[in-house]
């Protein structure tokens, strides 16, 4: 079931019947005069923000696409094209995909692959919806792929919920795509078509290829893991001791005499960690990856976090370390350890930093990212501290 808000219709909705209700609310609120419907709340806030950088929603305004060689050169480099291809066999093999266009921006919301229907894609070049077009809100107003963007959320939306009036003979339906192993944004899917022709199920299909594209990389990840795993075998077998192999991002691909964990703390060069079972531990180069084995002494790892100083003090052993964190990850590590050893869910989280549960998708990413920090000390499924380490909540926040 997903966790995203509703749709931008449900079943039984007279497509025709909505449109014109969606234009005159759009025509009312954007010219100041009173109406009887008001647009949806997601949809609202767009409007705002897109009057706020100026954009003309009677005109056209300004596209300027990337040349072809640097749109090829971000499609080359993003991750998404390790699965473009499951991309393309969930999105384009369904019976109707002769109606729509498929459409994977990068992050910043550059177009950088389209396909589908030929007679839509002519359709889409006269609104410049075109491969190497960027595709924001400050650029081309409330359009679902800049307004997930804006949202960090999955967004659809119909006709004249859409800024520009060019824009209102379509529906999109928009959902952000992350790197599983970082939580980094990668970049929008993104369906869209005549607007006559939206079906309630279109949402749940674009959702259904980000997961499985989403799943792919995951499975991609592991084989990096398990070669890395086999790379370390000549020197494991000789090892004695505790020690952790981990790849660049603190994934572990090998674990011995310390409790199986699946993420630390990203190493870095001659930079000192405190990890739980381990202690102290200064990152040794081995093949694509890392070696983690303990200093002098494994003591308990205590942890402190400072809300007011965005910034987090772990000690294990005879070290120290310190990080700055962001006023959104440090709320959330201070969540997380309010929960307790029962721990918290990612749709818990989104409820108290949101007020809703429709940015689950962005509080794992953000816990993902904040993962690569912190790592071992805060564990996934529930997110919670990490036994064997002891945090303390230094909140000096005005009352």
């Amino acid at each position: 079931m997903s966790i995203a808000g509703q749709g931008a219709v449900t079943p039984g909705t007279d497509l025709s019947v909505h449109a014109r209700e969606l234009r005159r609310v759009h025509d009312a609120v954007l010219s100041g005069s009173r109406s009887a419907g008001e647009p949806r709340a997601v949809v609202a806030r767009s409007w705002r923000r897109v009057l706020a950088v100026g954009l003309d929603a009677d005109g056209r305004n300004a596209r300027d696409p990337l040349p072809l060689t640097e749109t090829l050169q971000r499609r080359e480099g993003s991750p998404i094209a390790l699965v473009i291809d499951e991309l393309r066999h969930v999105l384009t093999s369904v019976a109707d995909a002769s109606t729509f266009l498929m459409v994977v921006t990068d992050a910043d919301g550059v177009v950088l692959w389209r396909e589908g229907s030929s007679r839509v894609r002519r359709q889409a070049d006269t609104l410049g919806f075109a491969e190497g077009a960027l595709w924001t809100e400050e650029t081309v107003g409330t359009n679902a792929i800049g307004t997930a963007l804006a949202e960090a959320a999955p967004v659809e939306l119909f006709s004249a919920e859409h800024f520009e009036q060019a824009q209102h003979p379509w529906y999109c339906s928009a959902w952000p795509m992350h790197d599983p192993r970082t939580g980094e944004l990668l970049g929008v899917v993104d369906v869209s078509g005549p607007a006559l022709t939206l079906h309630p199920a279109i949402r749940v299909l674009v959702e259904s290829a980000v997961r499985l594209a989403e799943t792919r990389l995951v499975d991609l990840h592991r084989g990096r893991l398990e070669r890395l795993r086999r790379t370390a075998e000549p020197l494991l077998g000789g090892a004695g001791g505790p020690l952790l192999v981990v790849d660049d991002l603190g994934w572990v691909a090998h674990s011995s005499g310390v409790a199986r964990r699946d993420r630390i703390q990203a190493p870095q060069p001659d930079l000192p960690m405190a990890v739980p079972g381990l202690g102290r531990c200064v990152p040794e180069r081995l093949g694509e990856g890392w070696l983690l084995r303990p200093g002098r002494t494994v003591d308990r790892v205590t942890a402190r976090l400072d809300v007011a100083g965005r910034s987090l003090e772990v000690r294990s052993g005879d070290g120290t370390w310190r990080t700055d964190l962001s006023g959104r990850h440090v709320e959330l590590l201070r969540l997380v350890a309010a929960a307790g050893r029962g721990g918290v869910s990612a749709v818990q989280l989104s409820a108290a930093l949101f007020g809703d549960v429709e940015h689950v998708v962005t509080v794992r990413a953000e816990l993902s990212r904040l993962r690569r920090k912190v790592g071992a000390l805060v564990d996934p499924h529930p997110y919670r501290v990490a036994d064997g380490v002891e945090l303390t909540v230094l909140d000096q926040r005005p009352a």
